[in-house]
């Protein structure tokens, strides 16, 4: 994941693809924090108790959240009463940390046909988008063989193919994603935390096999996108109102 490859086949294959259009420039994901929140979920496991990072209280494997640790942008763990702490409105303002959610949400009547894909210029069929805060901008990052790969979108980009979807306004800078997914002709739309999405990377680093992927990666890419559906949930009238209110004041 250190540095930028050639095009893979995609998984859940789009125009994008073999023949498509060359993607972004791309870098090491450094810049936005990918590489050390990746870290948590490739490869062996460090031989050490996981702790909070804001109590030192120990944490168990299976049960504990995370923290987006804004100066290094970098995923760190805490255990659950911390989390929540951060979790109130406003406790994040301005500190070290942000809590990341736990929220998964769908939009149903996201539609994003070919031309739309292609202006993404995403070689794979699967993508994540975050805003980060620092340099006030979208980023976008896609699993490859050799890890996390930015493309970086211009602002007309972001506007023209995300922008109509209601998840757009619900986003919160730098803990959460929008998660999309090109397969048989259509494209899912949902709104998850960023850790899962660095957890999908990781995973697809892990399995990946030969050119395509292999089929040990595609099921478990099916696997993984059938439990964030089952997760997810359309957001509210009111949400979705009280979210472009925000973003017009």
């Amino acid at each position: 994941m250190n540095a930028p490859v050639e095009r893979p086949a995609p998984l859940g294959a789009g125009p994008g693809g073999p023949g498509g259009p060359p993607p972004f420039r791309t870098a090491a994901p450094h810049r936005s924090g990918a590489r050390r929140g990746l870290r948590r979920f490739t490869g062996p496991r460090p031989p050490r108790q996981e702790v909070c990072e804001l109590c030192g209280v120990a944490v168990a494997e299976e049960r504990h959240r995370h923290l987006v640790e804004t100066e290094r942008r970098a995923l760190v763990c805490a255990c659950v009463p911390c989390a929540l702490l951060l979790d109130r409105p406003g406790a994040a303002v301005g500190g070290r940390f942000r809590a990341v959610p736990d929220r998964y949400l769908t939009d149903p009547g996201h539609r994003l046909d070919d031309g739309a894909w292609d202006l993404l210029r995403i070689p794979v069929g699967v993508a994540f988008f975050f805003r980060n805060a620092a340099l006030d901008r979208l980023v976008a990052f896609y699993p490859s063989p050799a890890g996390a790969t930015e493309s970086e979108l211009d602002p007309e980009t972001w506007q023209t193919v995300l922008g109509a979807s209601g998840l757009a306004a619900l986003l919160e800078p730098d803990v959460e994603a929008l998660l999309l997914r090109r397969s048989g002709g259509r494209t899912t739309c949902h709104l998850v935390p960023i850790d899962i999405c660095y957890e999908l990377v990781g995973r697809m680093r892990m399995l990946w096999q030969g050119f395509d992927g292999g089929a040990e990666a595609r099921a478990a890419l099916d696997t993984f996108f059938a439990q964030v559906e089952r997760r997810a949930k359309a957001p509210t009238a009111a949400a979705l109102t009280a979210a472009a209110e925000a973003g017009r004041s």
